[in-house]
C-alpha cells in the first residue's frame, strides 16, 4: 500500500495534503520537499490508521466524508489529519483569500465521481464538431434541393414514359450544367436497363438523390465516366463523348462524311489528353489526375466553342491534321506502322541515329504496336508532342529517360557527351564550324544552373524555362542551329503571347504550310484537267 500511494505523489495536487504549517507555494517550487515530507507523513501511525479506516469504509459502501471537501470547517478538518510539526514550531502562513483558492475554483467545477481524498478531476466539456466527411457527397441544402426537384418536374413535365437521348440534352444543360456531350454518357449511366429512356423518378436518383448534384464537376465527369467496377478513366471511356463531339459540333460538321478521319481524329484527341493529363502513363486515369489537369477547362471551351480550332487544348481540328499528315508522310507503305528508317526522316532529318535507336528501344515509352521494331500512330503522337515542345513536362520526362543511359535518374557529363559525338560529326560533314562539348557544357551549365554542376537531374530541367533547348543540342541539329541563330523578332512575338506552347507555334506554322502544299497541289491538278479538256 506504501508503495502504491508514493508512486502517486508526482500527481497529487499538494494543497489536499493540509498541511497548514508549510506554505504550498514552497511546496511546488520544490518537488523533492513534497516528496520527502509525503514520505514522512505516510509513515505516521495516526496516518495508516486513517488510510485503513477510510479503505474500510469504501469496501462496505459507506458515504466517506472528505477531509476538506466543506468550505466552513478547514481548519477543523484540517486537526483530523496528524501534524508533522510540534505544536507551535510551524511559522504562520499568510492569509488567503477563499473566494480566490484555487481548491475552491476546482471545487466549484464539480467533485470528482471518485471522491478520491487527494485530487479532484473537473468535468471535460463536449464540443460537437459538425460532419464534414460524407462517403457519398454533401447531402444538398433543402432550398437547393426544392428548386431543383420543381425544375425537374419541368423538364420532365408531358414525358410521363421518360426522355429520349435527344430530349435529354436540355436536361444536362438545365440541370446539370455540364458540357452538352457528355449527355449521352449520363444518359448511359442513368438509363442502366438499356430501355432507350430516362424517367423523372430514375434521373432524380441517380443526380439528386445520390448527392451528385452537390459534388464538383471534375468528380461529377469522372464519375459519369468510368466503369462502375473500377476506379479509373481508361481510353474506351472516352471514346463514347468523343463520337457525340463529332455528330453535334458545328466545327466538325464538315467530317460526317468521312467517318475514317473522324476516327482518327478522336484517337489523336484521346491520344493527346492521356499525354497530358494521364501523368503517371500507365493508361488509367485517376480522379486525382483528371482534377489537377486542364482537361475540363477545355471541355467547357469546346462545348461553348463554336470554332473548335480555336480550343487549343486537345480538341482543335488544325492540330491533329498537323499530326496525321506527317505520320502519313513517313509511312512511305501506308500501313499505319513506321520503322527507324521512317522516323530518321522527321523534321528534314534532324534527329540523330543514336536518339532514334533510344526511341525504338522503347526506354521513354513501351509501344503499343504489336509488330517487333514499329512505331504505331499512338506512339508517334507521343513521340512528336515531345519533339514539338520540349518545355512540357510529359516531354522532359521522355527526353530525359533517353539521354539517363544507365537508368540512374541523373544526366552526366559523359552521357550527354555520348549523343553530341554525332551532332558535332554532323556539323562537320555540313562544313559548319564545329562547337566543342566542353564549350557547350559550359553554356548548359550555366543555362539550367544545377544543383550539382557534375550531372543534371530531371527536378533541374524542370526548374528552368529554357531545358528544352538542352535536348536539342544534344540530338536535333536543325533546332540547335535555329536557337543559335535565333531571330529576334521571333523572340519578341513569343512574348506578346505567353499563353501559347511551343507546340501551339509549331502546329499553326505547319498547318499554314500544309495547307499552302494543298492549294498548289489542287491548283496543278485543275490546270492538268484544263489541259485535257
Amino acid at each position: 500500500m506504501d508503495m502504491e500511494l508514493v508512486g502517486d505523489v508526482a500527481s497529487l495536487d499538494l494543497e489536499l495534503l493540509q498541511l497548514p504549517e508549510v506554505s504550498p507555494l514552497a511546496l511546488k517550487s520544490n518537488p523533492h520537499i513534497a516528496e520527502e515530507l509525503f514520505s514522512q507523513w505516510i509513515s505516521l501511525p495516526e496516518t495508516c490508521r486513517l488510510v485503513k479506516s477510510l479503505l474500510d469504509d469504501a469496501k462496505a459502501g459507506v458515504l466517506i466524508n472528505v477531509p476538506g471537501n466543506s468550505t466552513t470547517a478547514n481548519s477543523t478538518a484540517s486537526n483530523s489529519l496528524p501534524s508533522m510539526f510540534p505544536a507551535g514550531s510551524a511559522p504562520p502562513l499568510s492569509p488567503r483569500s477563499i473566494s480566490g483558492s484555487p481548491r475552491v475554483m476546482k471545487q466549484r467545477l464539480g467533485p470528482s465521481s471518485l471522491s478520491s481524498p487527494l485530487k479532484v478531476v473537473s468535468e471535460p466539456v463536449k464540443e460537437v464538431i459538425p460532419q464534414f466527411y460524407f462517403q457519398n457527397g454533401r447531402p444538398p441544402p433543402n432550398e437547393l434541393k426544392q428548386r431543383i426537384l420543381s425544375r425537374i418536374n419541368q423538364l420532365f413535365f408531358g414525358h410521363m414514359d421518360g426522355l429520349q437521348v435527344q430530349e435529354f440534352k436540355a436536361v444536362m444543360k438545365e440541370i446539370c450544367k455540364l458540357p452538352s456531350f457528355l449527355s449521352a454518357a449520363l444518359f448511359r449511366k442513368v438509363d442502366s436497363n438499356c430501355t432507350g429512356v430516362v424517367t423523372r423518378d430514375a434521373f432524380v436518383d441517380y443526380w439528386v438523390n445520390s448527392n451528385l448534384m452537390t459534388m464538383d464537376i471534375g468528380t461529377q465527369i469522372f464519375i459519369i465516366l468510368k466503369q462502375p467496377d473500377r476506379k479509373y478513366l481508361t481510353q474506351d471511356d472516352f471514346k463514347p463523348v468523343l463520337r457525340e463531339l463529332l455528330a453535334a459540333h458545328p466545327g466538325l460538321e464538315f467530317l460526317q462524311s468521312t467517318p475514317e478521319f473522324q476516327e482518327r481524329y478522336a484517337e489523336t484527341v484521346i491520344y493527346r489528353i492521356f499525354y497530358y493529363v494521364n501523368r503517371s502513363g500507365n493508361g488509367h486515369l485517376t480522379l486525382r489526375e483528371l482534377k489537377r489537369g486542364n482537361l475540363i477547362a477545355a471541355m467547357q471551351h469546346a462545348d461553348e466553342e463554336e470554332d473548335i480550332n480555336k480550343v487549343l487544348r486537345y480538341f482543335s481540328y488544325e492540330h491533329f491534321y498537323v499530326i496525321y499528315c506527317k505520320f502519313w508522310e513517313l509511312d512511305m507503305d501506308h500501313d499505319f506502322l513506321i520503322d527507324k528508317e521512317n522516323l530518321i526522316r522527321y523534321g528534314n532529318h534532324a534527329l540523330t541515329y543514336r536518339i532514334v535507336d533510344r526511341i525504338f528501344s522503347q526506354v521513354p515509352r513501351k509501344f503499343t504496336s504489336k509488330v517487333e521494331g514499329k512505331m504505331g500512330y499512338e506512339d508517334f503522337v507521343y513521340f512528336m508532342l515531345s519533339e514539338e515542345d520540349k518545355s512540357s513536362e510529359p516531354s522532359l520526362e521522355y527526353w530525359f529517360k533517353c539521354i539517363d543511359l544507365d537508368g540512374n535518374g541523373v544526366l552526366t557529363h559523359n552521357e550527354m557527351q555520348f549523343f553530341y559525338e554525332e551532332q558535332l560529326h554532323r556539323m562537320e560533314c555540313m562544313a559548319q564550324e564545329p562547337v566543342l562539348f566542353e564549350d557547350i557544357l559550359c553554356q548548359m551549365v550555366d543555362m539550367i544552373g544545377p544543383e550539382n554542376e557534375s550531372y543534371f537531374t530531371l527536378r533541374d530541367l524542370k526548374g528552368c524555362k529554357l531545358s528544352g533547348n538542352i535536348f536539342n543540342i544534344l540530338f536535333n541539329l536543325n533546332k540547335f542551329m535555329a536557337f543559335e541563330t535565333r531571330d529576334p523578332f521571333l523572340i519578341r512575338q513569343e512574348r506578346e503571347d505567353p499563353t501559347l506552347t511551343e507546340w501551339d507555334r509549331f502546329a499553326h506554322r505547319e498547318y499554314i504550310r500544309l495547307s499552302m502544299e494543298e492549294d498548289v497541289l489542287l491548283g496543278a491538278n485543275e490546270k492538268a484537267l484544263d489541259a485535257f479538256a
